[in-house]
């Protein structure tokens, strides 16, 4: 018997190629655009992006996990791969074209006195989304068949392309027209696109990476097996709902910041702020999306084995554990993180230690989640998600007003931590794992505690003596780990037939 966690942690790594590398460029392509261009015009960028995270979960509504489920255990999976392909297709095309003709009617209510929406970009945008869906189940079947690799590059080739695109548009043309010059990259430049910029080297990336799923495309058969079409709506449907909810979590709050506060001025710089202090968060999100890729096809493919619960508690376990870790690196280092954005955007950095708790949170909710997924009962994941919406939805209400964007960063986190209460009472009734708790929360106090620590010496003038001492907590986290953990990492065999 192979180690599953070694298993697991190494797909987890090759996923990490295909989002490590896009996040970070991405990432990188954050100071490019904050410098670039003033919060309110930045703002622009991160509603958008916003709808755009938002529409995907309608567009796709839950066939990505539909579909793990029915082709591990069904012995055809040439149909449900039909299927599945099938039904996207059609329906991203009908609500693709919904979305192309009322865009001006969009941008027009999306734009204010002092911030227009062009058109244009809600058309991108929606091109944008229409092409992520009809994308997904053959990238689903790449992660399904253990083709980690070519994922992998397929996704590091989309966003090379589009980080290249906004560094040549931004970079190199913006400056070149500003300065009046008569040059090739000056007439590229359109200063009514500007940081519109970002939607359309998006779409011309996924434009490269349909044809490069022509293969995947091309095995498709125009036959749907009706009775498995049934089967699978009825599995999905509530996935739409926890999908749905799980948006309005993510994205609800960069979606309405401006709408509820006030000030509809500083609404707009607001949501610039937020938006790029969220991506400060990065690490955390870059290994919890590695991390799900790896582990919904992992998952199910153990479900049969009959440790598999103890391994998805070990599994929890060192999740929590990498999180604390990703938390700690990150707030010690802030010191010079904060300059991957431009100094007007730096006011909302005391938003980043809850956001990235709130994606720890998110992650546990994502390791727990499995019992619903695996029983096939998704409609308590819907009602999980809704819980967590209605937590959203009350906090941003009620506090944006007074509280800007901090109210948007504890509101995240009060979802997530609700959620994954939720989810881990219902799942111990239902499909009860024993986890470690114990451990889990040594960790992660341990995490805050170290960072609670670090303030007790920030009057310390020298930035460099400062980071030293950070990064020594740091260490001493890692170390701790390594004497507590290493035995039980390389024994994982053993817990698992004990």
């Amino acid at each position: 018997m192979s180690n599953p966690l070694k298993k697991l942690a190494g797909q987890t790594m090759i996923y990490g190629l295909g989002t490590i590398l896009p996040k970070f460029l991405n990432y990188f392509l954050t100071p490019v655009l904050t410098y670039a261009f003033a919060a309110a015009e930045y703002g622009i960028n991160g509603q958008l992006f916003a709808y755009i995270s938002f529409l995907n979960i309608i567009f796709t509504y839950g066939m990505e996990t539909t579909f793990f489920n029915f082709y591990t255990k069904n012995e055809n999976k040439e149909e449900v791969y039909n299927n599945a392909l099938i039904m996207l297709l059609a329906s991203s095309a009908i609500m693709g074209l919904i979305l192309f003709f009322l865009a001006p009617t969009i941008a027009e209510w999306l734009s204010t006195p002092n911030t227009t929406y062009p058109t244009i970009f809600i058309v991108w945008c929606a091109l944008i989304i229409t092409s992520d869906a009809i994308m997904a189940i053959p990238f689903a079947k790449l992660r399904s068949d253990n083709h980690p690799l070519k994922f992998s590059i397929l996704k590091i080739i989309n966003v090379v392309i589009n980080a290249g695109l906004t560094v040549f548009f931004i970079l190199i043309c913006k400056p070149a027209y500003e300065r009046g010059e008569a040059s090739f990259f000056a007439t590229v430049y359109n200063p009514e696109i500007g940081i519109g910029y970002c939607f359309l080297s998006m779409l011309i990336a996924n434009a490269v990476t349909l044809f490069l799923l022509g293969k995947q495309f091309a095995s498709l058969k125009f036959r749907i097996n009706k009775e498995l079409l049934n089967q699978m709506l009825k599995y999905t449907w509530p996935l739409i709902i926890l999908g749905l909810a799980g948006m309005v979590n993510e994205t609800l709050d960069r979606i309405i910041l401006k709408e509820l506060m006030v000030d509809k001025d500083a609404a707009q710089v607001a949501q610039g702020v937020y938006s790029a202090c969220y991506k400060i968060a990065i690490l955390m999100t870059i290994f919890i999306q590695a991390f799900r890729f790896a582990a919904e096809p992992f998952f199910f493919n153990q479900a049969a084995d009959k440790n598999s619960k103890k391994l998805y508690a070990i599994v929890m376990k060192y999740f929590v554990i990498f999180c604390s870790f990703l938390f700690l690196g990150t707030m010690m280092n802030m010191d010079w993180i904060k300059y991957f954005i431009d100094e007007e955007y730096r006011a909302g950095l005391s938003v980043v230690p809850i956001l990235l708790m709130a994606n720890l949170c998110l992650g546990v909710v994502y390791n727990l989640s499995i019992w619903y997924k695996l029983s096939g009962r998704t409609g308590f994941g819907a009602t999980i998600a809704i819980v967590g919406a209605v937590v959203t939805i009350a906090i941003n209400i009620i506090f944006i007003p007074q509280y800007s964007y901090v109210a948007c960063a504890w509101a995240t986190l009060a979802a997530y931590g609700v959620m994954m209460i939720v989810s881990y009472v219902l799942g111990q009734k239902h499909f009860p794992i024993k986890y470690n708790l114990r451990a889990i929360f040594v960790y992660v106090i341990l995490a805050l505690g170290f960072y609670g620590l670090s303030f007790t010496y920030q009057s310390i003038d020298n930035l460099i003596l400062k980071l030293a001492l950070n990064n020594l907590l740091v260490l001493l986290f890692a170390w701790l780990f390594y004497k507590l953990e290493f035995s039980n990492l390389k024994n994982v065999k053993s817990q698992l037939q004990s």
